[in-house]
């Protein structure tokens, strides 16, 4: 087997050698000329897979717009130095006109370069120092709320997107620094091939290029390598704060949703315990206030870390914030007074007076800064406002600056009303008070005996010395006659309707009577014939 691979490569052999001879020998001038050939074609070669990587190479590109700013920037110092030192010549040796117009067109020239470097400054030091420089890392977040776990998440957000850009910018730059290898490689080829030195400086320049792109690449990689833990450090400590207000408030959630129960628990007991709608509505009013003052409590106490510095910064607010919300502040303590002292409930009927108007209705609501009344059809809105039904809202400073009656305050639901009726003269006014007595005792007798026990329990509270709860009848002399004045013990949520009633009465039993006749303003006409002279058509009206 040996022995026949051995003969054929002895044929192999023999066969070259004689194709060999047979091929034509070539001159050296051919030789020369061949080589030439051959080498002007692998240069040209060389030119088009260089003008195709500089195609590759976009001008456009953000890496080499701030090398090309680098190198402007470099080009106007240069240049401004160069005009500096020929202003300096020319200022000491200008002698001809043709000097001092150059040492002025420097000067301009140099003013011009001047702005052009202070808006290039930085440039000139790092050609890519913005660009390798990781955005800035806030390390002390401090996530102290629950509002503020909105802000540490968007946070997270915004940094994971600065290192997934800054990550396009270190892909970008190395596929440049790829393509500015394979240039330079071309480069030295061109620089090995050409015996002109054509391409020297170009190569040379290139290289420089190269090195500076492939020293921000190893700076960026660095950098991205520290921006990430550093990063990850940050994250963690988000995370941990966050965690942290998430617990916390499912903590204060808990608490808050045990004191509602309570409240509600609450609610319900004085619901089956209290049956007067009065005291049941105060009840419910002070366990809701109390309830909603305790989740205030608790949210200040977990979310004010110096409570102290809280303290002291109202209270150099506190003069200021008197005198804005003065009203504010006066109502408040005035719906402590209403609740605390029991002046005024709800479901009184009350009468307020307010910018020269008098309202009288029934009181619906005590808020915090108001009570809220509904106007009744009254003797006041038949006499005076001729207007009823609507909601009054009364600020709670008015009980200490304006005048506030209760027509049912504590067990007293009973009010007195009057009605004056005039007489003449010559009436029988003893019988007239008989009867207007007898039917306001009539008619009011039901209201007099509640009025009575009410009085009774009020004793307990006041000191009353005149309990007389009977009619009273009183008759005053008046110009066109005299006045009856009646005054009985009535509903205070419907006096009208007694009012009518006994007015109604009165009337009748007077017309019955013959000795008493109702006064009214009468005139008298006398007519008298006098002279001649005088016309019969003059009177005289007494």
């Amino acid at each position: 087997m040996r022995f026949v691979f051995s003969l054929l490569l002895i044929s192999i052999f023999f066969t070259t050698s004689l194709f060999a001879e047979a091929e034509p020998k070539l001159t050296a001038e051919e030789l020369a000329q061949n080589k030439e050939l051959a080498l002007q074609e692998r240069i040209t070669n060389l030119k088009k897979n260089l003008q195709s990587i500089e195609n590759e190479i976009d001008d456009n590109n953000v890496w080499m717009k701030s090398y090309s700013s680098y190198l402007t920037s470099l080009e106007i110092k240069n240049s401004l130095e160069k005009i500096k030192k020929r202003i300096d010549y020319l200022a000491k040796y200008a002698k001809s006109t043709s000097d001092r117009d150059e040492l002025n067109a420097l000067i301009s020239k140099e003013n011009i370069l001047s702005l052009q470097v202070e808006k290039l400054k930085g440039e000139s030091d790092a050609p890519f120092s913005k660009l390798i420089t990781p955005p800035a890392i806030h390390e002390n977040i401090e996530i102290s709320n629950p509002f503020d776990i909105f802000t540490g998440l968007s946070l997270i957000k915004t940094l994971n997107e600065n290192v997934d850009e800054y990550k396009k910018k270190q892909e970008n730059l190395n596929d440049l620094v790829l393509l500015l290898r394979k240039e330079s490689e071309i480069y030295s080829d061109l620089v090995s091939l050409d015996t002109k030195e054509q391409f020297k400086d170009a190569a040379k320049e290139k290289k420089t290029q190269l090195e500076r792109f492939e020293t921000a690449l190893d700076t960026m990689s660095v950098t991205l390598n520290v921006y990430e833990q550093r990063l990850e450090i940050v994250e963690t400590n988000i995370n941990k704060s966050i965690e942290t207000q998430v617990y916390r408030l499912a903590k204060i959630g808990t608490i808050i949703l045990f004191v509602f129960l309570i409240s509600f628990l609450l609610k319900l007991v004085i619901k089956k315990y209290i049956t007067d709608n009065q005291r049941f509505y105060m009840a419910n009013k002070i366990i809701t206030f109390a309830n909603f003052s305790l989740i205030l409590l608790i949210l200040f106490f977990n979310y004010i870390e110096n409570a102290g510095y809280l303290v002291t910064i109202l209270g150099f607010a506190s003069a200021g914030i008197a005198i804005a919300m003065k009203d504010w502040f006066m109502s408040i303590l005035g719906w402590l007074v209403i609740v605390i002292g029991g002046s005024i409930n709800v479901g009184d009927r009350i009468r307020v007076d307010m910018d020269g108007m008098k309202y009288v209705g029934d009181v619906m609501d005590i808020s915090l800064l108001r009570m809220t009344l509904l106007e009744d059809v009254t003797l006041t809105s038949v006499l005076d406002n001729r207007r009823a039904g609507r909601i009054i809202f009364i600020p709670n400073n008015y009980v200490f600056t304006r005048m506030i009656s209760n027509y049912t305050h504590n067990s007293l639901k009973t009010v007195w009303d009057g009605i004056a009726i005039t007489i003449t003269f010559d009436s029988n006014h003893k019988k007239a008070m008989h009867l207007t007595r007898e039917i306001a005792k009539k008619f009011s007798k039901g209201y007099t005996d509640i009025t009575r026990k009410q009085l009774n329990k009020l004793r307990q509270h006041y000191s009353l010395k005149n309990t007389n709860v009977e009619p009273r009848v009183n008759a005053l002399i008046i110009e066109n006659g005299l006045s009856i004045e009646t005054w009985y013990l009535t509903n205070a949520y419907a006096t009208l309707t007694l009012r009518t009633v006994i007015s109604t009465e009165i009337i009748d039993a007077f017309n019955k009577e013959d000795d008493i006749t109702i006064a009214y303003p009468t005139q008298k006409l006398n007519v008298s014939m006098r002279s001649q002279e005088t016309s019969p058509h003059q009177h005289e009206i007494v």
